[in-house]
């Protein structure tokens, strides 16, 4: 995995809520699994994850998107997909095409997902995700910080 990024790959950015402490073990071990297999992944130029307040987020860069989709439809990736209706009650992805030599930060990602992410079905959605917002509940957090300015 290279992570000098050039031309016009395809940017991928996450953003999932746990609904319970419960489902956090699992949850690591399944993102521990996906985040090494970025690291192996045909295609993948680059990758990043952090927690911010409670929510869990990632970042990819890829080749392009026929490497991004070859990857989220197999190994580890692939196994911890179906857990996430059930874990989350907030999930959020966006893309976007990008040229510039490093990562999105993680700004540019958060500006990105709150301008253009799209929720993912979830079974039990928080307030915020069944409101159509892509940044859930960082979202309202994020309002009544400004609010408090």
């Amino acid at each position: 995995m290279s992570t000098n990024i050039s031309n016009s790959q395809i940017a991928s950015i996450t953003r999932l809520r746990l609904r319970s402490a419960w489902f956090f073990p699992a949850f690591i071990w399944h993102a521990i699994g996906s985040h090494r297999q970025t690291q192996r992944a045909d295609g993948c130029l680059g990758a990043k994850v952090r927690k911010s307040r409670d929510a869990f987020w990632t970042v990819t860069v890829w080749r392009d998107v026929a490497a991004m989709r070859a990857f989220m439809l197999s190994g580890a990736h692939r196994k911890a997909m179906p857990h996430l209706v059930n874990w989350c009650d907030e999930a959020a992805t966006a893309r976007l095409e990008w040229t510039q030599p490093n990562l999105p930060s993680w700004e540019e990602a958060e500006n990105h997902m709150a301008a253009h992410g799209k929720t993912s079905s979830v079974k039990h959605p928080s307030p915020a995700h069944a409101a159509g917002k892509s940044m859930g509940s960082d979202a309202i957090y994020s309002a009544s910080i400004a609010a408090e300015s």
